[in-house]
């Protein structure tokens, strides 16, 4: 069944500079950035709805304060034009915020999401979102997270942390696609509109 993004928008969580460097643990999906871009520019010729969110850390030491450089969105992420900007100081892309209402004005019943990072404010976002009845997209080759401490002295992989948290999340809470496949639809629904 081919995949309909008719009332879909798409939401880029936390791409930001900060994630590069200390004291952030090794992440693993090198290809994160041209995997979002390539998604974004896709969504963006299709000229389809999106809404970023942008972590605003309240915490004095985090680096994703909005008064420091790592709280700037990764180059190509950023805001273009008059594309909306969601701010947020928590996990969950929905609280604090005025996210549900500005995607129930557009229409929206469809979220295509991706990020950083993919356990923590990625999979909040995702599922809040199915618990408010949105249908929830998870793009899985562009999200990206860290290694993690395992509480026993050991690390678990960022690779294994990211396997679980989608395989979690497309258990319950959404369909897991590739970028690839979101492109295709893209490509194919302007294909048929064309006709």
């Amino acid at each position: 069944m081919p995949l309909d993004l008719t009332n879909a928008i798409l939401l880029p969580i936390d791409m930001q500079k900060a994630f590069d460097g200390p004291p952030w643990p090794r992440r693993w999906n090198r290809a994160v950035d041209s995997t979002g871009l390539l998604l974004l520019d896709a969504w963006r010729k299709a000229e389809k709805p999106l809404l970023h969110v942008r972590h605003d850390s309240t915490e004095p030491g985090s680096t994703l304060r909005p008064d420091l450089p790592g709280n700037g969105f990764r180059d190509g992420f950023g805001p273009q034009g008059d594309e909306p900007l969601v701010t947020k100081c928590v996990n969950s892309a929905f609280i604090g915020t005025d996210l549900d209402l500005r995607l129930r004005r557009l229409g929206a019943d469809t979220i295509v999401v991706f990020g950083i990072s993919t356990d923590m404010c990625v999979s909040t976002t995702v599922r809040m979102g199915a618990n408010l009845g949105y249908r929830m997209v998870l793009v899985a080759d562009a999200c990206d997270c860290f290694d993690l401490p395992d509480g026993r002295g050991g690390t678990i992989p960022a690779e294994t942390v990211h396997a679980v948290h989608v395989a979690t999340l497309g258990f319950e809470f959404a369909e897991v696609l590739a970028a690839g496949d979101i492109v295709e639809a893209l490509r194919s629904s302007e294909a048929v509109a064309a006709a």
